[in-house]
């Protein structure tokens, strides 16, 4: 397995491991455990940002175009006719 794979399939779990911890940070309604799974989620996030942070000193990871202001509108005229309904 090549650094690039490594490093890419690291980014995909740790980006998993984030969806779960905020589901589950969500659902718990005992104050101690949610305030460690917060301070892991925390823990993951900066581990995150480090690997995007070698993905794209590396070029392994090349971000899509910012969205021009014409389509942040037309997304946010999308969905304020949802939030209408």
């Amino acid at each position: 397995m090549d650094e690039k794979t490594m490093v890419s399939d690291a980014l995909a779990g740790v980006n998993g491991e984030l969806v779960r911890y905020g589901e589950m940070i969500s659902q718990t309604e005992n104050k101690e455990l949610k305030q460690k799974l917060k301070q892991i989620r925390n823990d993951c996030e900066m581990s995150q940002e480090k690997l995007y942070q070698i993905a794209r000193e590396k070029s392994y990871y090349v971000p899509t175009a910012k969205a021009t202001d014409q389509e942040i509108s037309h997304v946010k005229n999308i969905l304020a006719g949802i939030s209408t309904h």
